[in-house]
């Protein structure tokens, strides 16, 4: 049973607790004494260790929902006066989208559509979903306009400025440009919205995906930068979902079956099974590659294993070595969690800084494995919770998400991953709270609804007596 203290005696407590040295100069009294050997000292959490119930998991996302439609709002203007355009069935000759803090149109912001998405569905609040209605029918009704009135080229500079932010949308020329809006794209046609308007920029960018993008001889998914025949492994987000969700959208096997190939050989090469870690790149001729294991990467890699857990058919060949690599990295994940509940910029260096978004895609994955059955949940639900209430405490009041790392290429020396800058600016801690928030509501409504502190401790399975 929990105990009851008064005020003076969590005071005299943690005085005690606190004094340096071995001997007191006040002897504790048999109540103090009682309490100290029976493991009751109230303790000093970074942040509260209680299992967060549903509705301050939602008044979090709420929160943050109410913050990015003022932050990212969806206007098209004419191009040529900059007046604003309402009807979009009308557009004039010219368009373009105004600027925002956040782009509508960017892999962050696929992230934040699978994450509103996600919110609409578990929450049943309606304004989720129109964020994302709203947004993506403008994105597909300029993108046809413009393809059927192409801009004429910007003399004497950069070729792509001549499509502005739309120019990932019709001329897609990385896995940045086109997997992470994939997906998000073909989530909400499977949802009901707007499935004739969304149809030909999901075939572009699942083109690209599928035949554009430069490849290893086996097939697996790489880069020419920073160096020849690179991996990065933030490349299986970018790629992976939208895979993913192509198959489970048309029924094709060969979605599911590149999405699995992807998984496999990039953990051929870069899980290190020690650590349970992946290491952030791998460069082809490299015979020794420095290990850095950084904490959005590895968050990338996890989500990606996740989503295609998540719609993977059950007798897929592949799907027993995709739900092992997943096992394994969360196994590794669960081993690196800090004392605050959130993870570090690299994760295995303790003296890096604690990093949301990576936390964030943690919280998510680890959640979802399970309420899916992935994962036993009396092992990983007290983890996984005080994971989730770590990152609300970083959502400040206007809902804006601190601590997370700006956009980074890949580097060879911890100094570069050290010192990577933060701000409530990075996109790509948005959608990956919006994510955790909705499967940790999930967990605390289904597997986790009877999670509690007993003996100190969050458990999530009721004691089976009472002393």
């Amino acid at each position: 049973m929990p105990l009851i203290c008064s005020r003076s005696l969590l005071v005299g407590l943690a005085a005690i607790v606190c004094l340096p040295g071995v001997a007191s100069a006040q002897t504790p009294s048999p109540e103090q004494l009682a309490a100290i050997n029976a493991g009751r000292t109230p303790p000093a959490y970074p942040a509260p260790y209680e299992p967060t119930e549903v509705d301050a998991i939602r008044a979090t996302m709420a929160r943050v929902l109410a913050y990015l439609e003022h932050a990212s709002p969806i206007r098209v203007v004419d191009a040529v006066t900059g007046a604003e355009v309402s009807d979009l069935a009308n557009l004039p000759e010219r368009v373009r989208f105004d600027r925002a803090i956040f782009s509508n149109v960017s892999y962050e912001w696929g992230v934040t559509y699978a994450g509103m998405l996600h919110a609409a569905e578990v929450t049943g609040d309606s304004r989720y979903r129109d964020y994302v209605a709203t947004r993506l029918e403008a994105i597909a009704r300029v993108a046809a306009h413009m393809k059927a009135n192409p801009p004429p080229p910007v003399e004497g500079g950069n070729p792509f400025r001549r499509l502005g932010l739309m120019r990932s949308v019709l001329e897609p020329h990385s896995l940045d440009d086109a997997g992470a809006m994939a997906a998000g794209m073909i989530k909400s046609v499977r949802a009901g919205i707007h499935a004739d308007l969304l149809r030909p920029w999901i075939d572009n960018y699942l083109t690209w995906i599928s035949e554009g993008q430069f490849r290893l001889a086996d097939g697996t998914l790489a880069r020419n930068r920073p160096l020849p025949d690179a991996l990065w492994l933030d490349d299986l987000y970018m790629s992976v979902p939208a895979l993913a969700q192509m198959g489970a959208l048309t029924g094709e096997r060969r979605y599911f079956d590149d999405a699995c190939r992807q998984i496999l050989q990039f953990a051929e090469r870069m899980f290190v099974p020690s650590r349970g870690l992946f290491m952030h790149g791998w460069i082809g001729g490299m015979d020794v590659h420095p290990e850095f294991f950084w904490g959005r990467a590895n968050g990338w890699a996890i989500v990606a294993t996740t989503e295609l857990m998540s719609v993977l058919p059950e007798d897929h060949p592949d799907r027993a070595a995709v739900l092992a690599i997943y096992r394994a990295h969360v196994r590794g994940l669960a081993n690196t969690q800090s004392r605050a509940g959130l993870w570090h910029q690299l994760l295995d260096r303790n003296d890096s800084y604690l990093e949301t978004s990576a936390s964030a895609m943690f919280v998510y994955s680890i959640a979802r494995g399970i309420n899916r059955g992935w994962l036993d949940v009396l092992a990983h639900g007290p983890a996984v919770s005080a994971g989730w209430n770590a990152v609300a405490q970083k959502v400040n009041a206007e809902g804006q998400v601190g601590g997370v790392c700006v956009g980074t290429g890949m580097g060879f020396d911890p100094l570069f991953y050290y010192h990577r800058p933060v701000s409530v600016y990075a996109a790509h801690g948005y959608g990956p709270l919006l994510l955790a928030g909705a499967e940790m509501i999930e967990l605390r409504r289904g597997k986790g609804a009877r999670a509690a502190v007993s003996d100190g401790a969050v458990q999530f399975a009721p004691s089976p007596s009472r002393f």
